[in-house]
C-alpha cells in the first residue's frame, strides 16, 4: 500500500497522471461528443390525446343596401349585396398530437346594381343600370394537423395544418334589359395545396378558440365561361404564396369530444 501511495506521488509530481486524465478526454468518440452538445432537451407533452373527436362550423353573413351612395368616381349607386356562407369541420386524433378529417364549405353571394354613374372628369362620364350577379361555390377540404403545446401548458398551444381543397362552382352576370340584355355564364373548377398554422386556447376541457393564417399555398383555377349563348372563353389560373396573407386569417371555435 505505501508502495502504491508513493508510485501515485510521484507520478503527480512528473505530470503524468494529468497527462493521463485529458488524453482519456480527448480519446472521446466525436458522436458522444456531438449529442452532449446539441441535446435541448425537449419534452414531448400530450396536447391532445388519441382518440379525440374534433368538431365545429363557421357560419358568415353579411347584406348591404345602398341609396344614392358615392364613391370616389361613383356616384348614385342604388342597389344591394349579400353573402353567405356556412363550413363544419371535422376532425380525428388517429394519434397524440396528430389528427386528421375535413371540412366542406358553401358560399353564395349576390350583388344587384340598379344605377350607377362613372364620372371621371366633367366631361367623361359612364351609366350602368341592371347590372346583376349571383354565384355559389362547393369546396371540400382534407386537414391533417400537428398539436404543439406552448411549454407545458396544456391550455395554450399552436398547430400546422396541411390542406388539400378541391372546388366548384358557377357564376352568372347579366347587365343591360329589353333588347339590350347580355349575359355570361361561367364555371370553375378549383384546386388548392396549403400550409395553415395557427394558435389555440382551450376554453374548458371540451371547447377551444382558434386563429389560422395561411402562409403558403399553391393553386390552380380553370373557368368555362358562355356569353349570350354564342362565345365561348377558357381560362387557367395558376398562383403560388409564399408570404402571410392577412386576408385569410380566421377566426372559429372547435368542439372537441
Amino acid at each position: 500500500m505505501r508502495l502504491l501511495n508513493s508510485m501515485l506521488r510521484r507520478m503527480v509530481k512528473a505530470g503524468l497522471l494529468s497527462l493521463t486524465i485529458a488524453g482519456t478526454m480527448l480519446a472521446m468518440p466525436h458522436e458522444a461528443q456531438a449529442q452532449q452538445q446539441f441535446k435541448r432537451g425537449l419534452e414531448t407533452i400530450t396536447f391532445l390525446p388519441k382518440g379525440q373527436w374534433i368538431g365545429g362550423v363557421s357560419v358568415n353573413y353579411s347584406q348591404s343596401s345602398q341609396n344614392n351612395y358615392q364613391f370616389l368616381i361613383l356616384e348614385n349607386i342604388k342597389g344591394d349585396t349579400y353573402s353567405f356562407k356556412v363550413s363544419p369541420m371535422l376532425l380525428y386524433a388517429f394519434k397524440n398530437n396528430l389528427a386528421i378529417g375535413g371540412r366542406f364549405a358553401y358560399q353564395r353571394q349576390k350583388a344587384e346594381v340598379t344605377g350607377a354613374d362613372f364620372i371621371l372628369d366633367s366631361e367623361t362620364s359612364y351609366n350602368v343600370d341592371h347590372l346583376y350577379a349571383i354565384s355559389q361555390d362547393y369546396i371540400g377540404t382534407v386537414a391533417f394537423r400537428n398539436y404543439i403545446s406552448l411549454g407545458q401548458s396544456t391550455r395554450f398551444g399552436f398547430f400546422d395544418e396541411v390542406q388539400l381543397q378541391l372546388g366548384g362552382g358557377q357564376s352568372k352576370l347579366v347587365n343591360g334589359s329589353g333588347e339590350d340584355l347580355t349575359g355570361t355564364y361561367a364555371r370553375n373548377f378549383d384546386i388548392n395545396i396549403g400550409l395553415t398554422p395557427g394558435f389555440i386556447m382551450f376554453l374548458n376541457n371540451y371547447s377551444a378558440i382558434e386563429v389560422s393564417v395561411g402562409v403558403l399555398g399553391f393553386g390552380y383555377t380553370h373557368t368555362h365561361s358562355v356569353t349570350d349563348r354564342i362565345h365561348v372563353a377558357k381560362s387557367d389560373y395558376k398562383r403560388a404564396n409564399f408570404k402571410i396573407n392577412l386576408f385569410s386569417v380566421s377566426f372559429g371555435v372547435a368542439f372537441y369530444i
